[in-house]
This record gives C-alpha cells, sequence and structure tokens, in this order.
C-alpha cells in the first residue's frame, strides 16, 4: 500500500493508545509507519499480532502541558501539548500541534467540510526507534512521528513522541527488588552501629514512598533544601547503594563542617520554574516530574497485602490524557454512531476496513465517507482499495446513507480492487504491471472474444470494471459496446476511412448476420458515419431502410400497407405493418418506409415510438400492465386506479365483491357510520355501483388483449364526482333556463332568437346546509346531529309549506320504513337526505344558475321565511327619493310578474330530461370531477369502498370497522399538554400530510413535520402539542402538499421544491412508547431543530442582505469605496483610518460569525440525521409515487409502481406502460419545470409480497391474425376497448 494513506485523528489517538516501542521485534512493524492492512491473504494484513504490547492508559502530566483555551482558534502562534504517562507501563508521550504561517491556514479543522484532521505520515522529519537492546539504568531514546493535515483549509503539523520510563529495568529493580533491599539495609546497619537496633527491614513500598517524598518536596518548594545522609530512613530505604540514582535525579552530595565535625548531607534537586510561566520547560524539572509520576504508578502496583501493612496513604490523582488528546486534536465529541463503540483491534487479524480509511468502527456514516474522500483526494493510486473498504463496511451496517454513497460511487464507474484484480486475472494480465497500454488491453480482448464468442458478456463486464479503474473512455466504449464517436464506428465495422458509402450498408450486413444481431448499435454506426460525412444515402438509409430515394407521400404509405380507412387506430396500423412485414420480409424497407410517411403526417406518438424501440402497445403480453387511456384529463385518475389494481387484497376483495358488499336494509343502513357519520341509503347504493364499476375495470386489466384500455365514463365519474356534488349539480340543471334559439351566424357572430318568458319557479327552498351531503371529516359530527340542527326555521307564516314538506315524505302506512313514532323528525330528515336529487334548488343555486336572460334575485334580507322564493325577474322595489325604481334587463323593461300562486300541496315533479342532456350533464359532471384535487378523489373512493361494503364489526364511536380500514387506515394520537392536564385524543388517519413549501428535504424531515412537536392554539391558551402514530396500516399513504397561497400575489401556487425519497423508511421513531428513552430522544432531536431555526435565522440576517452579499463582504466593500472615495477627494486618510479599521474588524467577526453558525448548523444536522439510526424494526418499502408536472392550476399525472418480484419501476403514463431504465427520474429533479412527487405510498416490508402484485395477467386465448388481410378494416368504439374486426 502506498505511504500517502492517511489517518483521522481518532484513528490517530486509537495508534497512540496501541504504539509500544520499546516491545517491538526485529520483525515487528511500527503502526505509525507501516501501511495500510489489505484484502487479500497473500500480503501482510497489518502489524504483527503483538499480545505482548500494552494498551496504555495516559494521565496528564499538567506542568508539561500547554492545552488549548475553550472555544479557542488556532492562529499562527498556535502551539498545542499534551505531555502525559502511562498508567501500566510508566512509558511517556508527547503530542505537540502546530500551525505554520497563518496566511495558508484560512480555516482549521475541524469544520463544516472537514470535520475532522485527515493526517499523512511525514517520514522525512520522523525518527522512528527500532527495538532498544539496551539494559541500561536510563533509557534515553525518542521514538519521533510525524504528520501533517491535507486539509486545503488547514496547516496543521503534528508531533508524537514517545519515550521509555526514566527509571530503567536497573532502577526499578534498585527500588522493588526485596532481596536488594535486604541486603542495602544490613550493609548500612553494619556500616553504622550507632543507629539504634532493632531496625526493621524496610519493604518496597515504602523505598519507593520515601524517594517520593524527596522529589515531591523538591518540585513543590523550589528552594536548595538539604537533609542528612545519614539519616536511618534514608539508609536503610536508600542509603549508598543509590547514589548513581539519586545523582542522575539531580541530587547533589555534600559535606559541611558544624559544630566542628563533617556531616554529610543530599541537596535536593533545584528545580527551575517561571512564576509567569508554569509550565516546566528545564530538562531537570521534567526529569523530576516523569519519577514522581512513575513512582507514584509503581506505589500503585504493590501488592494489596504491602499496602495494608506498610499503610501509607498516597493521593493518586490522576487526569485521563485522553479527552485532551482529542481537544488539541480537534475530534472531541466526533459524530459518532449510537451503537456502543467498536475499536479497531489491531492486535488480531481483524477486518481492515476502518484501519483502510484510516477511521473508528463508531465513526457515524457521514464521517466514513468523508474519511474514504480524503483517502482517495490523498492517494487516489489506491482509490480501488478504499471502495473496497466502503463496500465492505456498508455491507456490515446496511446504512442507507452508505448504500446511497457506494451505489453513487459504483454508477459514477468506481470498482473495488477485488473486481479489479479478478478481471486482470480474468485476462491473463498482471495488474502491477505499468506498462500496460489500453491497446494492449483492448487487443486481449478482442483476441478471447473471438476465441469465446459465449463469454462475451463475461468478458466485457470485465473490461468495463478495467476502464473505469484506469479511466480510460477507449475501454469504457469498447466494453459498453457503444459508439460515440466517428472511429469508433469505423472499427465497430471493421472498415477503413476511404469505404464507400454503398459498401459501409455491405459491411453492416455482415456485421449484423442473419439474426440481425446488435440492429441498434449498427444503426448508431451508421448515424455517426452519415454525420461525419455529411452522407445523404446513408442518411436515406437511416431514415427509410432502404438506399433508393423512396420518399412516399400519405396515399402511398396507406395504400402500401393494404389500409382503405384512414382513421383507423394507431395499434391496427402498426399491427397491420407487423403481418406485412412477416408475410413479405424481403419488403420490410419498404413497409417501414410507409409507417413512416404515416406517423411524420400524422405525428403519432405511438408509431414513432414503435418505429424507435420496436415495441408495439398491440401486443398483449401476460408479463406486462395494461395501461389505461385517458378520456378527458382524467390522468390522475388513470394512476390512482392503476395504484388501486396494484394492491392484491383490494384486489381480489373486488374481483369477488359479492361475497364482501354491504346489505341494505333499514337496520344496516341506520346503524352504518363511515366517517364519523351516518350514511344514507342512496350513498350506499351509489357506493355498491362504483364497486361494480371498479371491479369491471379489474377483471379489464386482467384479460386485456391489448396493452391498453379505456376507462367507462360512469366509472370516471363516480370516481371523480362525490355524491354532495353530484346531486348539487343535478338540482342546479333543473333550474337552467332554455336558451335562446339560434338562428345561425354573421360573419362568424352569433345571431340569438328572441328571448323566452321568464319562468315562475313554484317550489320551495331548503337551506343549502340542509340539502349539501358534503363529506364529513373524520371527528365532526355526525350527519344525523348536522341534519336536525340546521333544518331551516319555520315561522307562523310557513306552516302551510311545513306542512306540505311533512306530507311529502310521510310513507303511505304508518309503520313506514323510514318513519316510526320514536325515531319522529329525524327519520324523516333521513328520508329527506337520500331523495334530495328531487328536491327544488336553493336560493344560493338560483343565484349561481347560468341563464341567458339574467340572474335570479334573493329575497330581501328582512324576508321573514328562508323557504320562499320569487321569480327569476322580478321588479325590485327600493326606496330612492320617494320613487319607485324598476330594474331593466336588456335595455328594456322585464316582463311584469305573474300573479303570485300559493304554493302547491306537494313538489313539482323532476322534468324528464333528454338523452342529449343527460350526455351533456355527464359530460360536464365529468369536467367539474377532473378539476378535483388527486388526494380529494382517493379520499372520496376510500368513502365509497367503505359504504359499499359490510362492516366486520363497529368501534368504541360505532364507526365501522372493514378491510378497507384494516389495510388503509391507521391510528394517530395526539398529545397536548395543557396546564390544567395532558390531554390525548386518538383518531384515524388515511394518509400523512407533508409539507414541502419551505425548501427541499428528505422524506424523513418531511414527516417529521408531522409528528414534531408544535404550539397549538386552544379556548384557554397556547400549548405544545405532537402526535404519535399507535397504529401503522400495512400501507402507509403520504401526501405531500405543494399547493401554497402567496398572501402578496393574492393566488395559489404550486412549491416545486424537490423531496428526497428513500426506497425504505423505519417508522419506530413516529411510534406511540410506553419506554420513555424514545420520547427523551424525540425531545432531544425537537431540542436541537430549535436550535437549528436559530442559526438558520441567524445565519440568513449575516448571509442574506439586501444587497445580494453577505455581511463580511458587504462591509469590506464599504471599506474599500471609504478608501477610493478619500483617495478620488484627497481627503485626510488619517480621519477615516479608524473607521475603515472598525469595518475590517467587524467584517472580520461577521466572517468568523458565519463560519461557526456553519459548522454548527453542519454539526446539528449530522446529529439530527443520526439521532434514530439504530431503530430499524418497522420497516416500510416506496412502492408507489403520484408524479405531476405543472402548476397548481394545470399540468399532467403519472405514477412510478415498483415490482417486488421483478424488482424492476414502472411508469403508469394514461395508456402506457414502460420499464424505467433509470431511476434517477424518480429519485432526482430536474432543474427547470421539473415533476414532482405528489402522493407516496408505503408498504409494510414483510409483507410487501402479499400486498402488492403489479402483473396479473390471464390474457384468453385468442385466434391467430390471418396472414393476409381483407380489404376492409372497420373499427368499433363503444366507449371502452377499441375492437379490431377482421
Amino acid at each position: 500500500m502506498s505511504m500517502k494513506s492517511g489517518k483521522t485523528a481518532p484513528y490517530l489517538i486509537e495508534l497512540i493508545l496501541r504504539h509500544d516501542p520499546a516491545k517491538l521485534g526485529g520483525d515487528d512493524v511500527d503502526i505509525f509507519s507501516a501501511p495500510l492492512p489489505t484484502f487479500f491473504a497473500s500480503e501482510p494484513t497489518g502489524p504483527d499480532p503483538a499480545t505482548r504490547a500494552c494498551r496504555h492508559t495516559y494521565v496528564l502530566k499538567p506542568l508539561q502541558c500547554e492545552l488549548p483555551h475553550v472555544d479557542s482558534r488556532p492562529d499562527e502562534s498556535t502551539r498545542y501539548e499534551v505531555a502525559a504517562f502511562c498508567s501500566t507501563c510508566r512509558c511517556h508521550i508527547n503530542l505537540v500541534v502546530t500551525y505554520r504561517s497563518f496566511k495558508s491556514c484560512k480555516r482549521p479543522c475541524p469544520s463544516h467540510e472537514y470535520p475532522l484532521h485527515h493526517l499523512v505520515y511525514a517520514a522525512g522529519r520522523s525518527t522512528p526507534r527500532q527495538r532498544s537492546t539496551e539494559n541500561g539504568a536510563a533509557e534515553d531514546w525518542t521514538d519521533r512521528h510525524c504528520f501533517e493535515c491535507t486539509s486545503p483549509t488547514c496547516s496543521a503539523k503534528v508531533t508524537v513522541a514517545v519515550k521509555p520510563p526514566r527509571l530503567g529495568r536497573e532502577y526499578t529493580s534498585l527500588l522493588t527488588d526485596q532481596s536488594q533491599i535486604r541486603q542495602r539495609a544490613e550493609r548500612e546497619i553494619n556500616r553504622h552501629p550507632e543507629l539504634s537496633r532493632p531496625i526493621a527491614i524496610p519493604e518496597p513500598l515504602t523505598v519507593l514512598k520515601h524517594l517520593k517524598v524527596y522529589i515531591t518536596d523538591a518540585l513543590n518548594t523550589g528552594l536548595d533544601k538539604k537533609f542528612p545522609a545519614n539519616n536511618k530512613f534514608f539508609l536503610t530505604s536508600l542509603g549508598e547503594s543509590c547514589r548513581g540514582l539519586l545523582q542522575h535525579l539531580g541530587f547533589r552530595y555534600v559535606e559541611l563542617e558544624e559544630q566542628g565535625e563533617i556531616r554529610p548531607y543530599w541537596n535536593l534537586p533545584k528545580v527551575i520554574q517561571h512564576s509567569e510561566d508554569p509550565v516546566y520547560r528545564e530538562a531537570s524539572s521534567t526529569l523530576l516530574d516523569d519519577v514522581e509520576k512513575e513512582l507514584m504508578v509503581l506505589i500503585e502496583q504493590r501488592p494489596f497485602e504491602e499496602k495494608q501493612r506498610v499503610k501509607v496513604t498516597l493521593d493518586f490523582l490522576s487526569t485521563p490524557a485522553l479527552k485532551e488528546l482529542e481537544r488539541c486534536l480537534g475530534s472531541l465529541d466526533y459524530d459518532k454512531i449510537t451503537a456502543p463503540r467498536r475499536i479497531i483491534d489491531l492486535t488480531a487479524d481483524a477486518d481492515p476496513s476502518y484501519a483502510g480509511l484510516g477511521s473508528l468502527g463508531d465513526f457515524s456514516d457521514k464521517l466514513l465517507i468523508f474519511a474514504y474522500g480524503r483517502q482517495v483526494s490523498v492517494d487516489s493510486g489506491n482509490a480501488s482499495y478504499y471502495f473496497d473498504c466502503l463496500h465492505t463496511i456498508t455491507e456490515q451496517r446496511k446504512s442507507e446513507q452508505l448504500e446511497t454513497k457506494v451505489a453513487m460511487m459504483e454508477s459514477s464507474g468506481q470498482v473495488g480492487m477485488k473486481d479489479l484484480r479478478r478481471a486482470y486475472e480474468y485476462f491473463g494480465l498482471d495488474i502491477n504491471d505499468k506498462t500496460l497500454q489500453d491497446d494492449h488491453i483492448i487487443g486481449v480482448f478482442h483476441s478471447r472474444v473471438s476465441d469465446a464468442p459465449r463469454q462475451e458478456e463475461d468478458m466485457r463486464q470485465h473490461l468495463r470494471v478495467i476502464g473505469m479503474a484506469r479511466q480510460s473512455d477507449t475501454i469504457k466504449a469498447v466494453a459498453s459496446n457503444k459508439l460515440s464517436t466517428y472511429e469508433d464506428a469505423l472499427t465497430w465495422l471493421g472498415i477503413e476511412d476511404t469505404t464507400d458509402d454503398e459498401w459501409v450498408l455491405s459491411y453492416l450486413t455482415i456485421r449484423l448476420g442473419e439474426k440481425n444481431a446488435d440492429l441498434e448499435t449498427g444503426r448508431k454506426a451508421i448515424a455517426l458515419i452519415a454525420e461525419k460525412r455529411d452522407s445523404a444515402l446513408l442518411r436515406r438509409w437511416l431514415l427509410t431502410g432502404s438506399s433508393e430515394d423512396t420518399t412516399m407521400d400519405i396515399g402511398q404509405a396507406y395504400a402500401r400497407l393494404g389500409i382503405e380507412d384512414r382513421t383507423v387506430d394507431d395499434e391496427i396500423i402498426v399491427t397491420t405493418f407487423q403481418i406485412r412485414s412477416a408475410e413479405a420480409p424481403a419488403q420490410s424497407d419498404e413497409l417501414r418506409s410507409a409507417l413512416q410517411a404515416i406517423a411524420r403526417e400524422t405525428g403519432s406518438s405511438r408509431i414513432m415510438s414503435f418505429l424507435d424501440t420496436g415495441q408495439t402497445s398491440g401486443k398483449p403480453s401476460s408479463e406486462r400492465p395494461v395501461g389505461l387511456e385517458n378520456i378527458g384529463n382524467t390522468c390522475y385518475l388513470n394512476s390512482l386506479l392503476q395504484f388501486y389494481f396494484t394492491i392484491k387484497p383490494l384486489r381480489d376483495l373486488l374481483l369477488s365483491f359479492t361475497t364482501f358488499e354491504s346489505e341494505i336494509t333499514s337496520e344496516s343502513i341506520k346503524n352504518k357510520r363511515v366517517g364519523s357519520r351516518r350514511v344514507s341509503l342512496k350513498e350506499v347504493e351509489r357506493a355498491k355501483k362504483f364497486a361494480f364499476e371498479l371491479q369491471g375495470l379489474f377483471k379489464s386489466l386482467i384479460s386485456a388483449q391489448s396493452t391498453s384500455i379505456t376507462p367507462a365514463r360512469e366509472l370516471a365519474r363516480l370516481t371523480l364526482i362525490k355524491s354532495s356534488d353530484e346531486e348539487v349539480y343535478r338540482r342546479k340543471s333543473i333550474t337552467s333556463i332554455q336558451e335562446r334559439p339560434s338562428l345561425g351566424e354573421i360573419n362568424g357572430a352569433p345571431v340569438q332568437g328572441p328571448s323566452g318568458p321568464p319562468g315562475v319557479l313554484g317550489a320551495m327552498d331548503l337551506d343549502t346546509e340542509l340539502v349539501n351531503d358534503q363529506h364529513i371529516d373524520n371527528g365532526s359530527s355526525d350527519s344525523e346531529k348536522t341534519l336536525v340542527e340546521k333544518l331551516p326555521a319555520y315561522n307562523s307564516a310557513d306552516t302551510t309549506m311545513q306542512g306540505t314538506i311533512e306530507e311529502k315524505w310521510k310513507p303511505d302506512n304508518e309503520s313506514g320504513e323510514f318513519f316510526n313514532a320514536e325515531e319522529g323528525g329525524k327519520q324523516k330528515q333521513q328520508q329527506i337526505f337520500e331523495d334530495k336529487e328531487n328536491l327544488p334548488p336553493s336560493k344560493q343555486e338560483l343565484i349561481e344558475s347560468p341563464s341567458a336572460h339574467g340572474q335570479g334575485e334573493p329575497l330581501e334580507e328582512s324576508s321573514p321565511s328562508k323557504v320562499n322564493e320569487q321569480p327569476l325577474h322580478t321588479a325590485r322595489n327600493r326606496e330612492h327619493d320617494g320613487e319607485e325604481d324598476t330594474l331593466m334587463i336588456n335595455g328594456v323593461p322585464p316582463t311584469p310578474p305573474p300573479e303570485i300562486i300559493a304554493p302547491p300541496d306537494r313538489p313539482p315533479p323532476v322534468p324528464p330530461r333528454p338523452q342529449l342532456v343527460e350526455e351533456k350533464r355527464a359530460i360536464d359532471e365529468l369536467e367539474l370531477g377532473a378539476q378535483q384535487d388527486v388526494t380529494e378523489v382517493i379520499g372520496n373512493v376510500m368513502f365509497q369502498l367503505e359504504c359499499a361494503m359490510r362492516p366486520l364489526g363497529v368501534d368504541d364511536m360505532g364507526e365501522q370497522l372493514d378491510e378497507i380500514k384494516q389495510l388503509f387506515y391507521g391510528k394517530l394520537r395526539t398529545h397536548t399538554e395543557a396546564e390544567s392536564a395532558h390531554r390525548t385524543t386518538e383518531e384515524y388517519f388515511a394518509d400523512i400530510k407533508v409539507n414541502v413549501a419551505s425548501g427541499p428535504r428528505d422524506i424523513y424531515a418531511a414527516l417529521d413535520g408531522a409528528f414534531d412537536m408544535q404550539e397549538v392554539i386552544l379556548k384557554d391558551g397556547t400549548f405544545p402539542q405532537y402526535a404519535s402514530i399507535s397504529h401503522l396500516p400495512p400501507i402507509l399513504q403520504i401526501q405531500v402538499q405543494r399547493v401554497q397561497y402567496d398572501v402578496e400575489k393574492k393566488r395559489s401556487y404550486k412549491s416545486d421544491a424537490h423531496l428526497t425519497l428513500r426506497d425504505t423508511i423505519y417508522l419506530d421513531r413516529y411510534m406511540e412508547s410506553q419506554d420513555l428513552t424514545l420520547l427523551r430522544r424525540r425531545q432531544e432531536l425537537w431540542t436541537w431543530k430549535d436550535k437549528l431555526r436559530r442559526l438558520e435565522a441567524r445565519r440568513d440576517v449575516l448571509a442574506r442582505t439586501a444587497v445580494n452579499m453577505d455581511v463580511s463582504e458587504m462591509l469590506r466593500l464599504t471599506r474599500t469605496w471609504v478608501e477610493e472615495f478619500v483617495s478620488q477627494t484627497g481627503e485626510d486618510k488619517a480621519e477615516v483610518e479608524p473607521l475603515c479599521e472598525d469595518l475590517t474588524r467587524r467584517a472580520e467577526e461577521a466572517k468568523a460569525e458565519l463560519d461557526d453558525i456553519e459548522a454548527s448548523i453542519g454539526r446539528l444536522n449530522e446529529k439530527i440525521e443520526g439521532q434514530f439510526l439504530d431503530l430499524r424494526n418497522l420497516t416500510y418499502r416506496l412502492q408507489a409515487v403520484f408524479i405531476h408536472r405543472g402548476t397548481a392550476t394545470f399540468g399532467h399525472y403519472w405514477i412510478y409502481i415498483y415490482d417486488f418480484t421483478r424488482k424492476v419501476w414502472r411508469k403508469y403514463n394514461d395508456g402506457y406502460v414502460t420499464e424505467v431504465k433509470d431511476e434517477k427520474e424518480i429519485y432526482e429533479q430536474e432543474p427547470h419545470y421539473p415533476a414532482t412527487p405528489y402522493y407516496l405510498v408505503y408498504v409494510r416490508d414483510q409483507d410487501k409480497d402479499d400486498l402488492v402484485d403489479p402483473v396479473c395477467r390471464d390474457v384468453p386465448p385468442h385466434e391467430e391474425l390471418p396472414w393476409s388481410l381483407p380489404p376492409e378494416i372497420s373499427v368499433t368504439d363503444e366507449g371502452t376497448d377499441s375492437n379490431v374486426q377482421w
């Protein structure tokens, strides 16, 4: 491996904790300078197992450290140093971080772009030491390793120096070997008989304690102190035998005359320390400090029994050095995965993937991607090795973020070292041969292909890998069998540049062979040559299939195909072409020219598609879904119907609907509640009709013998129009006044006949609230209550009419089905509700009804009755100067109103409608339905399906339970923290609504908006509220709310913000749980998001000014302008110098603040993204994506549906169903006029195979088409499928 590879700061710290140069053998590898481990058994896998090495536990030496201040930023004078010792093996380490000229250090690590130092080994400045052979008392070697940060914005240099213990083996033995201590004590007792007896032989702990006391005293006092050399405790513990050790430590032996006697003393070492700089700088001081720390370790390591006997009390105050190492290297609190820290085991044959990236196993996915990027950046020659590392980690973690990164790298051509080696070995090439040229590799490939043509595809795959690794466009072009240049085309055909155009076509015929293999590649080659040579002959061949000039007109084209009726369907034209071509293969080029002529003349996209792809939508297939033709602005209806067809439980239910349909009895209707309200008999009957229409469509989709069918208009009407809209529309149609007859046109202007007489509407008007059967949202009051509360208020003047209403709806016998004494008015009202299509229009409807004469006028506000009506045209009395002002219509006085007639004793019958009027009404209703939003239609479908089905039971609120609720409905629990108490409510949901109005976001961020804590306004104040899912449906639907309202422009608009989709999501984070840990994690996330919002707001202030530049740049330009102004005007520069300096300072402060905010935002986003990565139990897979391209008022819908069995996405675009070749069209977004997801469907992963079955085909056998066509072809269109009759 290359020595260019780097190490992230956390990984370097891990190496520091493992590095033990004192234990290296002659063949051992230094882990600082060793190559990274590899994946191949024939090569070293890293350092030899070093079980004898110490796993260091470093403790700070505070008086030798220079640590960074809190929130400090490095500059050119910055120097950090961590001095520490190991509390196990007593070795010492010094880590020094410096920065060279700050001019090249614009943004030291960590930063948003470079969250960690990435350090490469500086071999030229390093002095690694091999294993020492010294056995001396004081080993003085230093093992020094240097590193430099690879970030272009950071100039950090790191030096790691490791030293052995100051007390070597000889000195340690002198202090702790019991036999040496005994001999020394006995010898001193014999030499000094004046010592009082008995004197106990000291234990090692006592010896260590006494020496530490002397050293500590020297360090603490800093004075020139001394102690008697004949002190009995000193003599028995240390004595003359330790003279060499004491002198090494700086003790000085002196003899002083006192009271006429010469007395021996030991002077304590002199410690030099400056008050303004408390850090030990002198070698003698650091030596004593080191030895004191080592003595503490040796004392701590003495046996427990010995400590009890000596009764030593040692205040072993130790501060772990790990945190300070991380602070100095900028890796404190780096982003980790939530799983426990994974330490790379460098003492075993471990998975080398993390080490290969210079990373640790606890790195977050984002940091791993960063480490991978830095390794490739500094060591691009081994990019394949690093990709293997990342790929292996991805397979272990099964992380979406890493999987996405790997997939992107693979799609961009990155290959792994394993695959690359296999590819080279496949062709018998040496991967390490630097002399290999592209031409030689391609030559070997062609040679192999000629020898084993059946293995061509495998060979191309291996060649593609080599081409990607070598970044050779030439090799990749050969491997992909795709042509991009003129030279490629010549090579593919095996011809020269001088080959004549006609011979080019001959060579093409030979190259393709009898089976026309690689026809598309051949056409590409001819196109490249035609463009290069500007050859009319080759272009004509591409267009017509013939080199001769055989241009046909449209008449000749139809005649050549034998089609007399030019109005036939495109499918029939294509089918005819196929049959003719099969009858006479030699004439296929001429027949193709005819088909091209028809396509040019008619502009048929279907025929053009067939000419381009060779695929026809007229060929039935049991392996391909069937499309749905658009019958007028019904693209989203088609998308919705296709989606429902792919849901296997729903499809099976509808295909056997008679088993599930609702009974129609007074008792069943009376108790049936859907959508938190009672439903009427009419609604149930309509819903059952809808279900059977949908059943018919599903059967057609299964058995259709063409690749597209046309939905019935009745199904479209029932799907698009809600029952309430339908009834209102019908009642409005009753009020339509016959238009004035047309007398034709003069110069294009219509001439109308005379107006008819104004009509008199002799019927009562019920309140619109009564007759409008609006679908009530979940949680609203039921329909029965609503109807009772909204009955019209009658006064004494209306008693006649009130009696009339009661008379009309009273059943023939007193025990009628819909009326009894116990229910009284409620049942009466229910009957009115069910038959509301026979009610006359309300006043509001009269006002809104179109008319050739004008519009109806409502009653005056003072009218005492709300159920009166008046003629459409009236003379309206107003008080104006005491005179009566008559309303003018079309410039002439209106016809005087007829006499007011008393209301009849029953409502008038609905007049019969002519068939043409009925057809027009149906078309108008369909156009009205086409204006509905797709989510409204989904709600209508769900409501009708539930109405049509018999219940499985009811819930606590009386709501119907059925298969639809089981499939599509979940439950949402809302928590409100009110002052008085914690309020909890639970309700059904059919979809989760997410918002992308504020800008691009990930699907998780969008979902968070539906469940995060927010402030809600209640009657008694504003309180925090959040939601959780208490029950998840198998099929989860997500509505993307894109239509917003612009208050300033006073119009609606569609947000095209990109929503990043994931094929797999995990919903554990949103679930209701008794585990408070999950709630705490959600609360922590909400805190981060709140902080993030504040930071982003502040960033916007600093980065988005009115002059389209950030504050820092604005201040710098202001200073420049001031300086230029002073220079041009000749003003005194000294006067503005303070202002310029202040502008510069403020600009730097603004820039620094903005950088800090960006870094903080980055860290917060990473935390937010990783908060729930470990929660992956509730897995949902993306199954359908509804797409819309257009504005808030118009556009086009289609849908993508995933086939889990065949692992393919299909695009359902009205009558066309095609497989998606590149998933980018689903997951990525075009920059201009983009197609955007509007509605998403995820299915439970464990049940996906039972829930989703997109291809359900059972095409019945049919007679083969004749090989000769009769002269006449007729087409019938019954409003559904086009039927070809031969």
